[in-house]
C-alpha cells in the first residue's frame, strides 16, 4: 500500500532549493506501487510528475496541483559487460560501480548530477560523451496502456539533451541495461576521479543550481565562431557554441535579479544566491534570452525542466 501525502514542500527535493508545495506526494519502490500511484492520479483526475534527483528542475513558487511520484527504484546489478539499473539509482553510483568492475564508457559523465532515469530522459552528457553511447535497452512504463514497454537503442530517439521519454510524457523510464566495454579498472577509476576533480575545479560544487541552464546554441555568425575558436583554441563543431561563453560575451556574468544570479564562475549556471524565488529565476532567464537575442541574434533554449508553471 502506497503512502500518499498532502501539501509537501518540493524545494528540498530540488538542487535549486526552490518551489512551492505538491498537492499530493508519494514515493514508489516497485512497478506495482507505480501502477497504484498512477491509478490514484487517474481516479482523482490529477496531473502527475515523476521526480527523481531534482537536479535539472525549476518548480513554480505556486507548487504543483497534482501528484508528485518520487522514483525510489534504485537497484543496480552487473553481469559481464552489462549493467542493469533502475531509474532512481544515482548516476554517480552507476559510474563508480562500472569503474570498480573495470567497465569503461561512462567515466566522462562522472559528476553529472541526478539519477539514471533523468539522464536517459534528457540524454545527459559531459565532455563529449552522452548516455546514449552506453544504452542497450530501456524499460519504460506506458501510462496510457498501463504496461511495461522495452525500447532498443534506436527506438529511444536520442538527440542532443532529449529522447522519446522526454517528448512523450506517457513514458516513464523505470530501468535500463547499459552495455560497456572491459578495460583496466585502475585506469578507469583514475579517469573517473580526474573527471570529478575537473568538474569540482569550476568552483560550482555545492551551490544551489540546476546545472547547465541552457542548451548549447548554433549560429551562422562567422565572426562569433571565429572569436570563440581564437579565444578557446578549439573548433566550434557544427557551428555550435557553449551557451556559457555566449552569455559571457553578452556581458552577463554575475547578473542578478532578486536572489537569482548568473554565476561569476560559469555563465550557464544560474544560482540561488540567497532566498531566490522561482519568479526571480524566470525573470533572470527571460533577461538573458532577450540580451543574447538582441546582441547576437541567437535564441537560447532551456535545458532545465519546468514544473507547475
Amino acid at each position: 500500500m502506497i503512502d500518499i501525502q498532502e501539501n509537501i514542500s518540493l524545494a528540498p527535493f530540488t538542487s535549486f532549493r526552490i518551489g512551492g508545495n505538491a498537492k499530493f506526494y508519494v514515493e514508489i519502490k516497485t512497478i506495482e506501487e507505480l501502477k497504484e500511484a498512477l491509478s490514484f492520479a487517474k481516479e482523482k483526475k490529477l496531473d502527475f510528475y515523476v521526480l527523481a534527483g531534482g537536479t535539472n528542475l525549476l518548480v513554480s513558487d505556486n507548487g504543483f496541483e497534482g501528484l508528485i511520484i518520487r522514483m525510489k527504484m534504485n537497484e543496480i546489478s552487473v553481469e559481464g559487460g552489462n549493467i542493469a539499473v533502475e531509474a532512481g539509482a544515482p548516476l554517480i553510483k552507476v559510474i563508480n560501480m562500472a569503474a570498480e568492475q573495470g567497465l569503461t564508457g561512462m567515466e566522462k559523465m562522472a559528476g553529472v548530477p541526478g539519477t539514471l532515469g533523468g539522464a536517459i530522459r534528457g540524454n545527459a552528457g559531459a565532455f563529449g560523451t552522452e548516455i546514449k553511447s552506453v544504452v542497450k535497452t530501456v524499460n519504460a512504463f506506458d501510462t496510457e496502456k498501463m504496461q511495461l514497454t522495452s525500447f532498443n537503442l534506436e527506438d529511444c530517439d536520442f538527440a542532443y539533451r532529449t529522447s522519446i521519454f522526454k517528448i512523450n510524457k506517457n513514458l516513464i523510464v523505470v530501468s535500463a541495461v547499459l552495455a560497456l566495454q572491459q578495460g583496466d579498472a585502475q585506469e578507469i577509476q583514475k579517469l573517473t576521479k580526474d573527471t570529478i576533480m575537473k568538474r569540482a575545479g569550476n568552483g560550482l560544487h555545492g551551490l544551489k543550481s540546476a546545472g547547465s541552464y541552457f542548451m548549447n546554441p548554433t549560429t551562422e555568425d562567422e565572426k562569433m565562431l571565429t572569436d570563440f575558436e581564437k579565444e578557446k583554441g578549439v573548433p566550434a563543431r557544427n557551428k555550435t557554441l557553449p551557451a556559457g561563453w555566449v552569455i559571457e560575451q553578452a556581458g552577463l556574468l554575475g547578473k542578478k535579479i532578486g536572489g537569482a544570479q548568473v554565476s561569476e564562475l560559469h555563465a550557464n549556471y544560474i544560482i540561488n544566491a540567497g532566498e531566490a524565488s522561482a519568479s526571480d529565476v524566470i525573470m533572470l532567464v527571460s533577461y538573458i534570452k532577450q540580451q543574447v537575442r538582441d546582441q547576437f541574434g541567437i535564441q537560447l533554449a532551456e535545458e532545465v525542466n519546468y514544473l507547475g508553471f
